[in-house]
């Protein structure tokens, strides 16, 4: 097999070609991920990327969106409105403190007001001011031109907006919004000049193909930063008793998000403890970015355990953003 030399000299996969990898019984999980690994390596040798979320606004969401513990079916699960500046500076200091390159606020709710926007950008510039290394990324949901152009003046270095799931699939997992406001969320950020982050959440129900139309839609818009979340099943939403995913499956869907996006951070995001169990060392052999601490209502593994197993595959901390080649 010989992908990687492939894309390594200007080939791209066809949607075909990597629907076929990643279907086909007779191609063994380890032999892509041993192909993917040969472009992680190419691109970001060694490192990893570390990233921490803050849950800045919890519950109080009018979407019905059907992984997700805070939408609109699930009030009796936590519930709060934004939470103080100096809670969200505090955080900052935090991840600063525990080698956290990027730090992400995240609030849920369909989008920011104008009065949210004005709360997160003053804790940005306080952020910025007191910890000039640290990349913020916010995560406020669906947001307009002037409320990019507010964020990228105050310092947010990224924005997150998941497409979450393929076009085909997306009414099957939320009705109050469309794919397509997702993709122009993204786009209005790329044009402020705020890199994209995108991702999807895997084991939801959707094909084969849907997931690899994931993979090439988020090739499509250029996300710098591809979170790739495996479901966390949480009793009472729509997904909340399914159990579709294995450790191999995860590695061979995070193999295919490599091999169709070869140079972009790729981030095992929520999931990847209770999905990928005892296989997480060997996933940072795709991916080169993971989430430290707990998620945003449900719990990681102690950080001591991220970083001793980042140590142990002789590995070490990434704080640059681009892709260095080696």
């Amino acid at each position: 097999m010989d992908i990687a030399a492939r894309i390594l000299e200007g080939e791209a996969l066809t949607s075909k070609e990597a629907y076929h990898l990643f279907t086909d019984n007779t191609v063994d999980t380890m032999d892509l991920v041993n192909e993917a690994y040969q472009l992680r390596k190419h691109y970001y040798g060694h490192k990893v990327k570390l990233n921490m979320i803050l849950n800045a606004k919890s519950g109080i969401c009018p979407e019905d969106c059907g992984y997700c513990g805070q939408s609109r079916e699930m009030k009796e699960k936590q519930r709060y409105a934004l939470i103080p500046e100096n809670q969200i500076t505090e955080g900052a200091k935090v991840a600063a403190e525990n080698n956290i390159g990027t730090y992400c606020i995240v609030m849920s709710g369909r989008g920011p007001s104008d009065k949210e926007v004005d709360h997160i950008t003053a804790s940005v510039e306080r952020i910025k001011a007191e910890h000039p290394q640290l990349k913020i990324c916010a995560c406020l949901g669906l947001a307009n031109d002037e409320q990019a152009e507010r964020l990228k003046k105050a310092g947010v270095d990224r924005y997150n907006h998941n497409l979450n799931t393929s076009e085909n699939y997306h009414e099957e997992v939320v009705t109050t919004h469309t794919y397509q406001d997702r993709v122009d969320t993204i786009e209005t950020m790329k044009a402020h000049n705020i890199s994209p982050c995108s991702g999807v959440i895997c084991g939801m129900g959707e094909t084969d193909q849907d997931i690899v139309d994931m993979a090439f839609a988020l090739k499509s818009i250029d996300a710098d930063s591809i979170p790739v979340n495996f479901l966390h099943p949480i009793k009472g939403t729509k997904f909340g008793d399914m159990d579709q995913l294995t450790p191999m499956r995860c590695l061979r869907i995070l193999a295919l998000f490599r091999l169709v996006n070869p140079s972009k951070e790729i981030r095992i995001a929520g999931g990847r403890e209770v999905n990928l169990r005892s296989l997480q060392a060997t996933a940072l052999m795709v991916a080169n970015s993971i989430f430290v601490g707990d998620y945003l209502i449900t719990g990681g593994q102690p950080n001591k355990m991220d970083y001793d197993m980042i140590q142990d595959m002789g590995y070490e901390i990434d704080y640059v953003d681009e892709p260095t080649t080696v």
